[in-house]
């Protein structure tokens, strides 16, 4: 077996062995499903994300490529594809890291700090720079409508990102992109 076949197999258990729910995709290690609890004292906090990883071949010498499946509304995040804009993943990851700091470290850090200045979603970077409160309750709306504990365990299929927004959904979204409607 080579070092990092090797190390990806002992990185996997590792987070397996902690408190992370892990859901392999086929048979191999190399995708897998992790369930992310927001963090605490953060509009996230409640939340759970199925979150999915694959691990290229040369894992850890390369970042693993990690997404959103349920959504989640974050100025790093892109709301549809659930890609995720983070430096240590995407340009400075090293093999002094492995999966436990993506899940204990990194990803809570993302969601306590967001960097509004490079967003993948900048309808919430937007918003966070404008109203921080409005921002907020937007995030915890989507974490009751998106990322309910009871929901996760939903395969993905289940979740449909093309789904209409509602009437309301269109009356915000037009009140707050174009101010108030002359009557």
């Amino acid at each position: 077996m080579s070092s990092p076949s090797k190390r990806r197999d002992m990185d996997l258990m590792k987070l397996m062995m902690s408190d992370y729910k892990v859901e392999m995709i086929n048979d191999g290690m190399h995708e897998f499903y992790v369930h992310f609890h927001g963090p605490n004292d953060s509009p996230y906090h409640g939340g759970v994300w199925r979150i999915r990883v694959e691990l290229p071949d040369a894992y850890p010498y390369k970042s693993p490529s990690i997404g959103f499946i349920n959504k989640i509304y974050h100025p790093n995040v892109d709301e549809m594809s659930g890609s995720v804009c983070l430096d240590v993943i995407n340009q400075t990851w090293s093999p002094m890291f492995d999966l436990v700091n993506v899940f204990e470290v990194f990803l809570p850090q993302l969601l306590l700090y967001p960097n509004p200045s490079d967003p993948l979603n900048g309808e919430a970077a937007a918003l966070m720079m404008r109203d921080r409160s409005a921002y907020e309750q937007r995030v915890k709306e989507y974490c009751e409508k998106y990322a309910k504990p009871e929901d996760i365990g939903a395969a993905p299929e289940d979740e449909t990102s093309d789904e209409e927004p509602s009437e309301d959904e269109y009356e915000f979204h037009d009140e707050e992109m174009a101010g108030q409607a002359d009557p």
